[in-house]
């Protein structure tokens, strides 16, 4: 176990990531922006978002004073919405309470909107040469390896060895090297499915290797019955444009624009009517989809209206919207799917 850190950093020196977008810089807002981005989403996709961001907003200063609904229109297609808003909330609370300059201690870090012990510690080690470990998901699969580490890494109990392991094994220096190399064994060698043992510098110390369980470790989730939804969703078009609603803060899709969802047992003519104060012309449907949350799917019933509107007064969060604008709005990836099929 001593030398394990020594072979991490010289398998990375040779083979480890050194030329993605956020590295080789220790500005805390470029690495914060990829660590938040990175959470639960893979390299290829974050890197345009990444780019795009740093283009509109290259600033803490400029995410900060930025309306909210502009965050979440640039995150818009990326998923885990909950990320942009924290994202916008850390970055104001970062001008607001630290003088706009990025707290370097892990444990202050951590008090950010939207950031755990393991992204704090990422930060602080990256940026400012902290001794932190990390224990992320490609980490977390390294470790679970590497000492046969048994039990849901997501559990209390094993997270709490691993956290303890990865303590243990943090070596004195180039801590930030040490880090990146775990995460990038995880990702391109120790990965999920198929891991590419015999390039691993790990491979003749790894339990897993050894008794054959490299399949089993770490292991999954323990399952769960997945909850089915079903939601009517109203497209309500007035020529060339539709109406859109904004979701509230909290819930799915929080702060996004979306369409109207028709409440159960209500009639989508009479709601129309009554709710948007339109003209119902004609009803008809439109094709169905289902989307996968991280705790339930939701079956999607969409259904085209058209309309004319008979009042200007609008209820607060409802906007038309032309459908040439759409690509750019703030939509969920379901929504926009249902948008791009219509043609009026």
């Amino acid at each position: 176990m001593s030398d394990l850190a020594d072979r991490l950093i010289r398998w990375h020196k040779r083979h480890g990531r050194h030329d993605l977008p956020w590295q080789n810089t220790t500005d805390p807002y470029r690495v914060w922006l990829s660590e938040i981005m990175l959470q639960q989403t893979q390299v290829a996709t974050v890197i345009p978002y990444y780019q795009r961001f740093l283009d509109r907003f290259p600033q803490f200063a400029d995410l900060a004073a930025a309306p909210v609904e502009d965050v979440m229109e640039l995150w818009s297609g990326l998923g885990y919405y909950a990320r942009a808003r924290n994202l916008h909330a850390a970055a104001r609370t970062v001008m607001n309470q630290h003088g706009g300059r990025f707290p370097h201690d892990p444990e202050a870090i951590a008090l950010l909107p939207g950031i755990g012990r393991s992204t704090a510690n990422s930060i602080a080690t990256f940026c400012f040469d902290a001794h932190a470990p990390i224990l992320d998901g490609n980490v977390k699969r390294v470790l679970c390896r590497a000492f046969g580490i048994e039990g849901f890494p997501g559990s209390g109990a094993v997270e709490k060895r691993l956290w303890s392991l990865a303590e243990e094994l943090m070596p004195t220096r180039h801590c930030a090297t040490h880090n990146q190399a775990q995460m990038d064994l995880g990702a391109s060698v120790c990965t999920r499915t198929k891991p590419r043992c015999e390039t691993c510098p790990l491979a003749d110390i790894c339990i897993a290797r050894a008794t054959g369980r490299t399949a089993q470790l770490p292991e999954a989730r323990p399952r769960k019955s997945i909850p089915q939804r079903e939601a009517t969703l109203l497209v309500l078009l007035d020529g060339k444009r539709v109406l859109l609603e904004t979701r509230p803060p909290a819930g799915i899709w929080g702060g996004l624009l979306s369409l109207p969802e028709l409440p159960a047992g209500e009639d989508a003519k009479e709601w129309g009517k009554r709710r948007f104060a339109c003209k119902v012309i004609a009803v008809s449907p439109a094709p169905t989809l289902d989307h996968a949350f991280s705790h339930f799917r939701l079956h999607i019933v969409p259904l085209l209206l058209l309309v004319e509107p008979v009042s200007a007064a609008m209820e607060p969060g409802l906007r038309w919207l032309d459908l040439a604008d759409t690509p750019n709005a703030a939509l969920p990836a379901p929504i926009r799917r249902i948008l791009d099929n219509i043609h009026p």
